[in-house]
């Protein structure tokens, strides 16, 4: 191929793949403005339909029953299908909804509504991951995730200021209609330009380059590919499923109960509250698109280790500062202090975020990284069913957040500690012997 052929590809290759990467971004930020709306309007929706702190709880919790099982289902359909045509329909369908809690007129319809919305959601991190294994090279496969997945933390930054005066001057119900509309416009852009996977004749020479490097796993492309049960059984992904379990726990504490927090124990108003919350979102958005970007940068600079040291540094590490941050958020008097602390926690929890998925693709091959990527995602939003509706519990019974902020601390330490512990290389003598079935 001419050089002018090739600078040519690559100039299309470079801004479809820009292209996409910011319509995975812009998801993210649409995915978080749904989440956190309920969790920022919840004073209202608890007022106006007489609701519990358990029942509260158990709201927030039944979201991640549907998303849990749909990591797993969403990971099979975007290898199976496509990541395109899974992620269309999964933005349409949670946008149709959340706009549907505009109806919800007690306990049992927000029940409902919240397990078929997080159902619906339940694909987004899986076909984003596969999206970015199949445009992006490995060298740039975790800085890229932290990039579009740092969407989410910005959606729920901008959400408190948002959602909080649309529910002072509209009321809450009206908010959810607008985010349907803006998940509805998403849709529509990423029909019309997303494309589901370059192919030999649209591939950048770095692409190429990249590809021909990958010895462990890429290098060979079997006739028979390994079984994904294979992968299942390894304490690699097992732990890394357990941090992210750890990360999740710390993440969905903060996403539902945060903003009730600020109220209830803090004396917060909510015009206040919604502003306040910009603060640990922001640093949160910082801390997701950054440690992508430094995780890569450490296997460059550790390339005579093997990639999985670097990204291991970054999750034991930033766990373990953030189990303590939000265990000290939890205890100390001054507000400030406590939002200071808190806002550490989400940085350094941030931090990983892109991290889990990076390990995903350094040790699975890409006929099963959907799949095993959906596990993970699964296991790791088990946390958001356990974490509101525990959380709820201690509310309800202990009347104060302490205990609840201690226990995230505790879990995020065990996150930590069983990463470093157990989060090694998959040998290659286990590779070649792995169980193998036809490519179809």
């Amino acid at each position: 191929m001419n050089l002018e052929v090739q600078s040519q590809i690559d100039t299309k290759m470079e801004r479809r793949k820009n292209l996409i990467l910011l319509l995975l971004f812009l998801a993210g930020v649409v995915n978080y403005l749904d989440r956190s709306a309920l969790s920022i309007s919840a004073p209202f929706i608890q007022k106006d339909l007489a609701l519990s702190s358990i029942e509260m709880g158990a709201i927030f919790s039944c979201f991640s029953i549907g998303y849990a099982l749909f990591n797993i289902i969403g990971g099979i359909a975007s290898d199976k299908y496509g990541a395109k045509k899974t992620l269309l329909v999964a933005m349409i369908v949670w946008s149709s909804f959340s706009g549907s809690i505009f109806f919800a007129v007690g306990f049992l319809s927000l029940i409902i509504i919240r397990i078929l919305f997080g159902m619906a959601e339940g694909p987004l991190s899986t076909t984003t991951n596969k999206m970015i294994n199949t445009w992006f090279p490995p060298n740039k496969r975790a800085s890229t995730m932290g990039i579009a997945s740092s969407g989410t933390p910005l959606g729920g930054a901008i959400s408190g200021p948002i959602i909080g005066f649309i529910c002072i001057k509209y009321g809450w119900r009206i908010s959810f209609i607008i985010i349907m509309s803006i998940g509805f416009i998403w849709a529509i852009a990423w029909w019309k330009i997303a494309k589901e996977k370059t192919n030999n004749e649209y591939q950048d020479a770095e692409s190429q380059e990249e590809v021909s490097k990958n010895v462990e796993i890429e290098q060979e492309k079997p006739i028979n590919k390994i079984k994904t049960s294979f992968y299942l059984k390894q304490k690699t992904i097992i732990f890394t499923a357990v941090a992210f379990f750890s990360y999740n726990y710390i993440l969905f504490f903060f996403l539902t109960w945060y903003p009730s927090y600020l109220i209830k124990e803090r004396g917060l108003s909510i015009a206040t509250m919604s502003i306040v919350n910009i603060v640990p979102w922001t640093l949160g958005f910082i801390g997701l698109a950054f440690g992508g970007i430094l995780s890569d940068k450490l296997v460059k600079k550790f390339k005579n280790r093997h990639v999985l040291f670097s990204r291991k540094i970054i999750v034991v590490s930033c766990l373990f500062i953030a189990a303590v941050s939000i265990i000290l958020a939890g205890v100390v008097k001054n507000t400030v202090g406590s939002i200071s602390m808190l806002a550490i926690a989400v940085f350094f929890m941030y931090l990983t975020g892109a991290i889990y998925w990076g390990i995903v693709d350094d040790v699975v091959d890409s006929n099963n990284v959907g799949s095993v990527g959906g596990f993970m995602h699964a296991i790791g939003n088990c946390a958001g069913i356990l974490g509101p509706l525990v959380t709820g519990f201690i509310v309800q019974y202990t009347g104060g957040f302490t205990t609840a902020f201690v226990l995230a601390g505790v879990i995020a330490l065990i996150g930590s500690l069983g990463a470093l512990r157990f989060i090694k290389p998959i040998s290659k003598v286990d590779y070649e012997n792995a169980p193998r079935v036809a490519i179809k």
